[in-house]
């Protein structure tokens, strides 16, 4: 193992009760912008979101599998780019979405989607991983996984505030559309707040062992709205729809992905730093995308 491999990442146990309200808060609020509308818009015309999940579940896993194969980084990266590329988007994505003039509807749907199914698809991913790079499967038998004790955090973190939200979302629409806007600008400007103060609070760490994934991360990040734009282009799909697809498939939940590092991989180093510059650069990345696609749109509108 390097030396990345060997180092812990320290997260204050109050800070982490927070980040850990806070994502739940989070999936409570992309919850309150969902319909049961939506999901019947699925069977209506299920291509686009068939293509948005195809690009999710299998491309994007693929293409990790393969960029940790050829590249053969240090093990505990390897883990952290399988959890980044397994975790489900969130609520960036579809404020994303609606700057970048997209299909927000289609996003609130692959979100919701995506998320309900993390429960099978991480394991799956990261099953693969260890199939393919023997280093990382190592690295794993010195870490003591409970598949219960993950599937309860996802449970309480994800699934109840999501069901809670849909609930509110479709019996109270009128309370649900006062406080949804408040309810995601606050969780979100909390959230980069932890993840800023995470990283500042074990910047030499940080800074110290960057380099090994701070061109990794651009890298994946940068394909996966690649490969989900011009996956939805090959399946004829419209521009709006392309723009939505792009986002979901570069967009990760990487505040569940530093949830389950601290719970369960005890702060392990290299997916901490990942995780922690994922963070940050797909914040940069998609609004920067986001709102070039904006201009555009603007610029046609005059036309």
């Amino acid at each position: 193992m390097t030396d990345i491999d060997q180092i812990q990442i320290n997260f204050s146990p109050e800070a982490f009760e927070l980040l850990n309200f806070v994502l739940a808060f989070l999936t409570f609020g992309v919850a309150l912008d969902i319909r049961f509308a939506d999901f019947r818009r699925i069977f209506e015309n299920p291509k686009k979101v068939v293509v948005g999940l195809t690009s999710q579940w299998i491309l994007l896993p693929l293409f990790t599998i393969g960029l940790i194969y050829f590249v053969q980084p240090p093990p505990s990266v390897a883990l952290g780019l399988a959890l980044v590329a397994a975790c489900p988007g969130g609520n960036v994505s579809n404020y994303a979405s609606h700057l970048a003039k997209a299909n927000a509807a289609l996003s609130v749907t692959l979100t919701s989607l995506v998320t309900l199914f993390s429960l099978l698809t991480t394991p799956l991913i990261f099953g693969a991983v260890s199939q393919v790079y023997p280093a990382a499967a190592e690295l794993l038998q010195t870490i003591e996984l409970k598949p219960s004790s993950i599937l309860k955090t996802i449970v309480i973190l994800i699934i109840i505030p999501l069901a809670i939200g849909l609930f509110i979302g479709n019996q109270k629409e009128d309370w649900a559309n006062r406080i949804r806007k408040p309810v995601q600008r606050l969780s979100m400007l909390i959230f980069m707040a932890l993840v800023i103060g995470a990283v500042i609070s074990n910047v030499e760490n940080i800074l110290e062992h960057l380099h090994h994934v701070f061109f990794l991360v651009i890298f994946h990040n940068c394909i996966a709205y690649v490969i989900g734009y011009y996956f939805a282009k090959a399946n004829r799909l419209p521009e709006i729809d392309r723009k939505t697809i792009a986002i979901e498939t570069g967009i990760q939940n990487s505040g569940l992905g530093l949830v389950l590092i601290f719970s369960f991989f005890q702060g392990l180093g290299g997916m901490m730093i990942v995780a922690a510059w994922w963070g940050v650069w797909d914040l940069i990345s998609v609004f920067l995308l986001a709102l070039w696609w904006n201009r555009q749109y603007s610029e046609t509108s005059k036309v």
